[in-house]
């Protein structure tokens, strides 16, 4: 009777210090901090931001959550606070976006080319040409029945690019929209390189996408205009105002953007994909302008995504100067 009282106490003692360790370690791992990132299609879409998010959740305890959608929405969800920060491509959208007091600490990180696409074919004859004269072609072509052109139309940052290329070539967007050869898809870059092919049909793209949906054997589409200071893409990291929505992650952003521009985070954007498709599919930023690398595509991204002489003015750095040194 004695030694079955003992074995009993000695039982109830080892689930105890069972339960105690198990209850330290379950304190002592702590929930994670979320961090929701709104951000566009082309980012998420080539598997980029699989890669970051693996590397960073294993340096930092935060889970980082992507909301994948057109600048434009992403802007929007950041707008309503239901994003920590965005990862978008439209300068004048994001601009609007500091100045309304929604966000601050931009920072450019990355950038590529967009690219005009079309069938082997090549109907309007554009291969090789500016991208305004490519345009013109294609409008010909198309009121003559002979080609077709499909557009994101989803205010995306494309399509924003899309729209002041057209203007670029003399034409006025909202008249195209109304032709019978002029094709909306409403969607992704993704889902709209996808209608273009079916459709035998022109359409702009970043090079990021259209890599890996053609290599990838998603399209058979050709990269026919891929040149010229009027197609450069430059990607943001702009995170949001706490001061207008309280409860956001703010300093779980600033640490996310911290770790894009780190050597670490430009160094995954400059080799990702390079294994697959032999080329990078987006290039590292940092360096290029910290360093003037490249004086003439410097000057492209500042004359393309700069504001008055910054990537972001000094009253929108949100005491982060480290950010920019």
């Amino acid at each position: 009777m004695r030694k079955s009282i003992i074995i009993w106490i000695i039982a109830l003692i080892l689930v105890a210090v069972v339960s105690v360790a198990g209850t330290a370690y379950y304190v002592g791992d702590g929930p994670k901090e979320k961090l929701v990132v709104s951000t566009t299609t082309s980012l998420y879409d080539t598997e980029l931001l699989d890669t970051i998010e693996d590397e960073f959740e294993a340096k930092y305890s935060i889970d980082v959550y992507f909301i994948s959608v057109g600048t434009g929405l992403a802007i929007e969800h950041a707008e309503r606070g239901d994003a920590d920060m965005i990862l978008v491509h439209a300068p004048s959208k994001e601009l609007s976006f500091l100045e309304d007091g929604y966000g601050v600490c931009r920072k450019i990180i990355a950038y590529n080319f967009f690219a005009i696409v079309g069938p082997e074919a090549d109907p309007a004859n554009i291969e090789d040409l500016s991208p305004t004269h490519a345009l013109a072609n294609i409008v010909e072509t198309g009121i003559n029945e002979g080609a077709k052109w499909v557009s994101r139309g989803d205010d995306s940052g494309t399509h924003i690019k899309e729209k002041s290329l057209w203007a670029a070539a003399g034409f006025n967007w909202t008249i195209l929209r109304n032709e019978g050869w002029y094709v909306e898809a409403g969607a992704g870059m993704g889902k709209t390189l996808q209608v273009a092919d079916n459709l035998d049909a022109y359409t702009l793209t970043d090079m990021g996408t259209y890599l890996k949906y053609y290599n990838d054997g998603i399209i058979s589409l050709e990269a026919l205009v891929t040149e010229g200071e009027e197609l450069l893409n430059v990607y943001s990291a702009i995170a949001g105002n706490q001061t207008g929505h309280s409860g956001i992650n703010f300093n779980g952003a600033i640490t996310f953007m911290k770790f894009l521009i780190s050597e670490k985070g430009q160094e995954i954007i400059a080799t990702f994909g390079k294994d697959v498709y032999g080329q990078s599919l987006f290039y590292p930023a940092v360096n290029l302008l910290k360093h003037d690398k490249n004086p003439t595509l410097v000057q492209w991204i500042k004359n393309y995504a700069f504001f008055n002489g910054y990537e972001c003015p000094p009253e929108y750095q949100d005491n982060h100067p480290e950010l920019y040194t």
